[in-house]
Formats: structure tokens, C-alpha cells, sequence
């Protein structure tokens, strides 16, 4: 048990200085291209740190664990929203650009209503539809680019010429080297934080959508916490929504791709899947109480990070006795 502990703090350790390089490589990038925060986090830093539940979802799905690719994608999701976008905006509220914010909403509901719609009326997530979802990440990375391109924003107080080619370069290798380290950490924690799990007897089916959501989803906490320290607060709300959005559309897209799978049935509540009952609706319910009001009102309220904590909460409450 020993070893599996170590690990486990090893990971951490890699998590969090994956997290730091990461952030200053993308601020860099965002001010040499006149980037807005926000859009660079919904982008750039949000594959980044969606690394790790590609690589488990993907690695579940071709090794016959559909389950865990399912589970992996909307508790990361729900984990994202309810608990790392909640702790954020519990200790530090802030404004919201409301333009820049539109696409990657749009987006993230667009791909969660196919989601819904294949779990509720097919009940098996077939090759096709991770195509589909897969084109949905791509036609939502092009408008993201797009976008940007057609709206830099220049700061005079972090101007883009006081960028140089050299620090220019070193963010890159920030970028791609904190990439790295946040995928082999989260890698690390996840596989031996199911080991301790499993040794104190956690189910299988809870681990899944709270242990496995919980330790992919510590890059987004990582990248949160890192983001508010530094000041860029918007990095950190971009990256959360860009996340989310890549969880439905790329890692479950490559995961259906790769071995198609039914929408795992391992409790019921009234006689319904209680993944129908419970798990999807949650996912839409703290997304549209994280966004529609922000979106309505331009800024985030402490009492959005506290009812979303309070969900996320009773969510897992809820894993525990179903």
C-alpha cells in the first residue's frame, strides 16, 4: 500500500507544477497574439488539461470498459462545473466577457443535447456518433480560431511587443512540457488512487464517476487555483467550458470511435437507469446554472459556487447509497 500512496503524491506533485508551467506558457501565447484569456482557456489550455480523460477514457473503451468511459466524461463534466468552477467563483467572483462566451456555451450545449438524445433514445452510443461528436470538435475548434483571429484583444498594460522570440519560444516549451507532466500526474493518480480505493472498498461503479472524474478532472483545479493566483481569472473559467465541451465532444467522440458501447445500466431508480435519472440531468443542470446566468447577467455570484457545491455535494451523497 506503500507504493500506491507514494505515487499517488508523486502525481500530485507533477499536477501542480504541470499546472503552473502551463498557465504561463498559455498567458504568453495569449499575449503575443493579442488573445483574450478566456478564449486562449477555452482552447489551447482546455486540451491540455482534457489530456488525461482521453487518454483513460480511450484506454477503457478499447479495453472493453465502456462504463468507464461514460462515467469518466460526465463526471468529469459535473466535477468540473460543480466543484472546481464552484470553488473558483465561491472565493473570488468575477465579470465575464459575454461575447467571447457565447461560442463555447453554444457549443457545449449543442453536443450535450445529441448526448442526451442518443442515452435517452438509442441507449447505445454507436461508431457514428462519436464521429459526429468528433465533428462537433472540430467545426467549434475552427470557429474558436476564427474568432480570435477576427477579434484580438490588445491590453496596453501586457502589450504583445514586449513579448520576445525567446521568451516566445520558452513558452512553448512551457506549454508543451507542463502539458506532459499534467497527463503523466493525473496518470499516476488516477491508477494508484483506484488502487487505495479499491483496497478500502470503494464499488466499482462509484469510482468511476467520482474517484476516475475526480482525479482527470485535478488538471482543470490545477490550472483554476493556478489561474487565480496569477490574476487571469477568465483563463479559468474559459478553460473549465472548454473543457467540459472536449469531454463530450472529443473524449467521448474517440472513445465511441474506437469501441462502440452501451449506456452502462449498474443501478436503478423507479425502474430507470439511474444514470438517465441522475447523472445527465445533473451535468445540465450546474451548466446552465454556471452559464446562463453569468451569460444574462455578465458576471459570476458567490451564490452560483455555493449552489453548485451544494449539488455537487448531494451528487455524491447520491453515488454512494443508489
Amino acid at each position: 500500500m506503500l507504493v500506491p500512496i507514494l505515487l499517488f503524491l508523486l502525481g500530485l506533485v507533477l499536477l501542480i507544477k504541470g499546472g503552473d508551467w502551463f498557465v504561463d506558457g498559455a498567458t504568453v501565447i495569449a499575449r503575443k497574439f493579442h488573445l483574450p484569456d478566456i478564449l486562449i482557456g477555452a482552447t489551447v489550455v482546455s486540451i491540455g488539461t482534457t489530456l488525461p480523460e482521453v487518454m483513460v477514457s480511450a484506454t477503457s473503451a478499447v479495453g472493453g470498459h465502456g462504463e468507464i468511459a461514460y462515467g469518466n466524461a460526465i463526471g468529469s463534466i459535473i466535477c468540473n462545473t460543480a466543484l472546481i468552477a464552484a470553488i473558483t467563483i465561491t472565493f473570488k467572483p468575477a465579470k465575464v466577457d459575454r461575447d467571447t462566451m457565447k461560442l463555447p456555451v453554444i457549443f457545449f450545449f449543442i453536443a450535450s443535447v445529441l448526448y442526451c438524445l442518443v442515452a435517452y433514445l438509442l441507449g447505445y452510443f454507436y461508431w457514428w456518433v462519436g464521429a459526429i461528436l468528433l465533428a462537433i470538435f472540430v467545426v467549434y475548434m475552427f470557429l474558436s480560431v476564427r474568432k480570435a483571429l477576427k477579434t484580438p484583444q490588445i491590453r496596453e498594460d501586457d502589450p504583445a511587443e514586449g513579448v520576445s522570440n525567446k521568451q516566445f519560444i520558452k513558452s512553448i516549451i512551457l506549454l508543451v512540457v507542463g502539458a506532459a507532466l499534467i497527463a503523466i500526474g493525473a496518470d499516476l493518480l488516477v491508477d494508484n488512487g483506484i488502487i487505495i480505493a479499491e483496497a478500502l472498498g470503494v464499488p466499482e461503479a462509484v469510482i468511476a464517476l467520482t474517484f476516475i472524474a475526480i482525479g482527470t478532472s485535478l488538471p482543470e483545479l490545477v490550472t483554476a487555483i493556478t489561474s487565480l493566483v496569477k490574476g487571469h481569472g477568465s483563463l479559468s473559467l474559459g478553460n473549465i467550458i472548454g473543457a467540459n465541451i472536449f469531454n463530450l465532444v472529443l473524449v467521448s467522440g474517440l472513445s465511441t470511435v474506437l469501441s462502440p458501447f452501451p449506456v452502462p445500466n449498474n443501478n436503478q431508480i423507479w425502474g430507470i437507469n439511474s444514470s438517465l435519472v441522475i447523472d445527465l440531468p445533473i451535468m445540465m443542470l450546474v451548466m446552465v446554472l454556471l452559464t446562463i446566468p453569468s451569460l444574462i447577467r455578465g458576471k459570476l455570484s458567490r451564490w452560483q459556487g455555493i449552489v453548485l457545491l451544494t449539488v455537487y455535494a448531494g451528487f455524491c451523497a447520491l453515488q454512494f447509497t443508489i
